[in-house]
């Protein structure tokens, strides 16, 4: 689970620096977290796991707290950034519950929200920089 929180921190650092490197050429990027939803991302998670989030088994079907999402609604901040108009002339932005995601304390215990090293400019553009050192695209190779 630490490794999935920190592909999903690189993956909104990805946004913000897409969004700057887009933005001269019309090209906005955001980062959407879809909410909790159980998927069978969580197939390998034995019932301990789940239990740390609040999830048991009830006959052998999965269930939750309130907090957790059908797919229809982890669906819902993806269509919302691609068609708001609260978005206009905004990218590089968490979003969230159809909105942009308030910024918390690092240290914050929400579930909500988005933590400064998610959206942090300069760890953006290294990370950029070191993916691209690390997995040279020649501009011919992209079909």
């Amino acid at each position: 689970m630490a490794a999935y929180g920190q592909s999903k921190s690189a993956n909104s650092l990805f946004a913000v620096e897409l969004d700057k490197r887009g933005q001269e050429h019309g090209i906005r990027a955001f980062a959407v977290h879809p909410g909790g939803i159980l998927t069978d991302l969580g197939r390998y998670l034995t019932d301990d796991d789940f239990k740390a989030f609040g999830i048991y088994r009830e006959n052998g079907i999965l269930k939750g707290p309130d907090w957790l999402k059908n797919i229809e609604q982890g669906a819902a901040t993806t269509v919302w950034c691609a068609v708001s108009p609260q978005l206009n002339d905004k990218g590089g932005v968490y979003c969230e519950d159809c909105d942009i995601a308030p910024i918390l304390p690092a240290e914050s215990k929400l579930r909500s929200g988005v933590r400064p090293w998610a959206i942090d400019k300069a760890a953006a553009e290294a990370l950029w920089v070191l993916s691209e050192k690390l997995a040279p695209i020649s501009a011919g190779s992209i079909a």
